[in-house]
């Protein structure tokens, strides 16, 4: 207990040495006429092979626009907290951003119960909240913007791709949290539309490294395919381990969420190739935006950078879309920006064409449909301007603005 005690006091101790600085640096800005940003994302802990990536995009997002004559007259100030993949430090962090930082937005969350943690403080606190995470779909907020893709936008085309390919008999392994178990049901719709049938559902928490019994459990199903929804480092053991039980070149595997945190680059050739997975952006996506973008990115980070991830992008583009949104309000004032940003802001982004959808808060996105190939993302399909609409059928903040909350579709 006593090394238990030690442990906790110390990291409270490096968070408040964390939160001392950030609040040091906030009343710099402010002091010198700059705009204030906050960047909330895991640096370290399980999650923060999402959450590094998240960060760097912020840092070059915001020296982009400051090198491009800042916003409104201004310099932008991006203070950075690391929230350890802990929620009790996203409430410290988002209510230190919001009442000491005083901070035009927030950018931060990378699971969706972090996303609920820091949501409604923000919400009551009345600042500005960015989610750049692609997520289950369905959060009704005015003031929060949603970046990353929904089911609609990414599972839905997925689930018939390998379907054809694969077969009709889908089982699936996923995170035991909000994301995953909202997600499964998503995968259980999309599969059932496309004449197929979800033959088990298996939830692991976070922390789980030990897959050997849900392995035989699947091998015991025999289904013609697996889907994983999976998420953090403890669970990047689970593709590991089905290699290493010979059920690679047995099932092939789908998922919603790896290679999101560069799982292909951890992983061997033996262990990744031939997973396959849908998300907006892969470093290979081909266009001038996007060639552009990777250079600047390895001149600012280095050429021997590992991969630039789902997340990053969603990042970069979700703090320049604040950027010109605020510039279009002709001020960083909620309110105005919110406004603004509801008129239809796009961004031209490595991505694609990026549109805020003014009833969700959601994006209009390019889905890309991609194969891991020795340690590389090798894009097979895209799906152009795919919109939120399972998140469209349940709410419209311009009917409904005061709505607060996230729906979650019963099938």
């Amino acid at each position: 207990m006593k090394l238990e005690r030690r442990s906790a006091l110390k990291t409270l101790g490096g968070a408040a040495a964390i939160g001392a600085a950030a609040s040091l640096a906030a009343r710099a800005a402010h002091a010198a006429g700059e705009i204030p940003v906050a960047s909330i994302h895991d640096l370290s802990g399980g999650l923060d092979i999402y959450g590094k990536p998240m960060e760097d995009a912020m840092k070059l997002a915001t020296e982009e626009i400051n090198a491009a004559g800042g916003l409104l007259g201004k310099k932008i100030k991006l203070i950075s907290y690391d929230s350890q993949s802990n929620m009790q430090q996203y409430t410290q962090f988002a209510q230190q951003a919001a009442l000491k930082d005083k901070v035009a937005v927030v950018h931060g969350g990378i699971t969706s119960a972090s996303r609920e943690v820091i949501r409604p403080v923000l919400k009551r606190l009345n600042t500005l909240y960015f989610y750049n995470t692609q997520y289950e779909g369905g959060v009704c907020d005015r003031n929060t913007f949603c970046t990353g893709q929904t089911p609609a936008q990414n599972v839905e085309i997925l689930m018939p791709y390998v379907m054809k390919k694969w077969g009709k008999r889908v089982y699936v392994v996923a995170a035991d949290y909000n994301y995953g178990q909202i997600t499964s049901d998503w995968v259980k719709k999309y599969t059932k539309d496309n004449g197929g049938e979800v033959v088990a559902v298996d939830f692991f928490p976070l922390d789980v490294t030990q897959f050997g019994p849900a392995i035989q459990k699947i091998q015991a199903a025999k289904p013609d395919l697996v889907l994983s929804a999976l998420v953090g480092g403890a669970h990047i053991s689970f593709y590991r381990q089905w290699a290493a039980a010979g059920m690679k070149s047995k099932i092939p595997m789908c998922s919603t969420t790896a290679t999101g945190g560069n799982e292909h680059i951890v992983l061997s050739p033996e262990e990744g190739d031939g997973l396959t997975v849908a998300f907006s952006y892969f470093q290979t996506v081909d266009n001038p935006v996007n060639k552009a973008f990777v250079a600047r990115w390895h001149k600012r980070f280095g050429a021997d950078y590992p991969y630039i991830s789902e997340l990053a992008v969603a990042t970069y583009q979700g703090m320049h879309l604040w950027a010109k949104g605020a510039a279009k309000a002709g001020s960083t004032d909620r309110m105005k920006v919110i406004q603004a940003l509801e008129s239809g802001i796009d961004f031209d982004g490595p991505s694609g064409k990026v549109t805020i959808d003014p009833a969700t808060h959601h994006c209009t996105l390019d889905i890309h449909i991609a194969e891991v190939k020795a340690k590389k993302m090798a894009v097979l399909e895209k799906y152009a301007q795919r919109k939120p609409i399972d998140t469209a059928a349940v709410y419209n903040l311009i009917k409904n603005p005061n709505e607060n909350k996230q729906f979650v579709i019963k099938f």
